[in-house]
């Protein structure tokens, strides 16, 4: 059996990105989205979910690129005051200082919780977790997350690593710098098994669509589709249009939303999935079945 729960990022960044998920989700194959706690969308996101009942809603947690919920002397170890308490910008400082054991973990564990208890709040019903950049693949970051998911009575929390052999035979030079990256951190794949069996969550097998992340096109959702292995997988994808608003956010994803977003409420995608025999479901069916 081969499942696939299709993910969109970043909800409540911009308008045009939370309507594109929305769309994704009504006339196409997006089945959950994670909702970024303190964007300049949020109050728009939380709004548009409601005409979505079906669509499972997490939590897309921010520890780089982005404005914490808690404030700067709460968590000074993940901000910067150079501007004005944000988090640091890009992976790779994160990075370095998760695996220099910089990074407090109680303040990890301390924000992810303010931005979670932010979606309650508002009346948001979070199925499950992941983080923006996919900081949890350190092990005493999602130490962090795993505690803040149980506290609020979360179970579900993406698998950020995936099979590698099934992109091997595109060739993209870009996507094969990408592939070498993510290889990389495999080695750090079974650490993460182990939390997240320890403690008790639902995670999927792995993801797909990170190494394509910008690059997404009909051909590649084609193989990744074909090329699924079984189980239960996770199919990460970054929607939006790409609109004034979105001029104004620090992304590299602009025109690359737009494409996804015509992917993903194609009648060729989802007959694809159709014919390929495989089962779309939601993080919310996923924590379901494993009860």
């Amino acid at each position: 059996m081969r499942r696939l729960i299709v993910n969109a990022d970043d909800f409540g960044l911009t308008p045009g990105v939370n309507r594109a998920i929305v769309e994704c989700h009504a006339h196409g194959i997006v089945t959950s989205a994670t909702l970024m706690a303190n964007a300049s969308g949020f109050s728009d996101a939380v709004r548009l979910s409601k005409s979505a009942p079906k669509l499972g809603l997490g939590c897309h947690v921010v520890l780089v690129d982005g404005t914490p919920v808690l404030g700067a002397t709460e968590i000074s170890s993940l901000v910067t005051r150079v501007n004005g308490g944000s988090f640091r910008d890009g992976l790779t400082a994160f990075a370095l200082r998760a695996l220099r054991h910089q990074l407090d973990p109680e303040e990890i564990e301390a924000e992810a919780t303010a931005q979670i208890r932010k979606l309650c709040a508002a009346g948001i019903a979070v199925t499950h977790l992941d983080t923006h950049k996919h900081t949890h693949i350190f092990p005493r970051v999602l130490e962090s997350l795993v505690r803040a998911a149980k506290n609020c009575g979360i179970r579900a929390i993406r698998n950020p690593f995936g099979p590698l052999g099934m992109m091997k035979v595109v060739d993209r030079p870009a996507l094969w710098m990408r592939w070498v990256k993510v290889a990389a951190l495999q080695g750090l794949a079974e650490k993460f098994r182990d939390l997240v069996k320890s403690a008790g969550m639902v995670t999927p097998d792995g993801t797909v669509g990170i190494i394509s992340t910008g690059a997404l096109d009909e051909r590649l959702f084609r193989l990744i589709i074909e090329r699924l292995p079984e189980g239960t997988w996770e199919l990460v994808c970054h929607p939006g249009y790409n609109d004034a608003d979105l001029l104004g956010v620090r992304t590299r994803l602009r025109d690359s939303r737009e494409r996804e977003l015509r992917i993903l409420t194609s009648g060729s995608s989802r007959d694809l999935i159709a014919r390929c025999g495989v089962e779309l479901i939601s993080y919310r069916d996923l924590v379901s079945v494993s009860q």
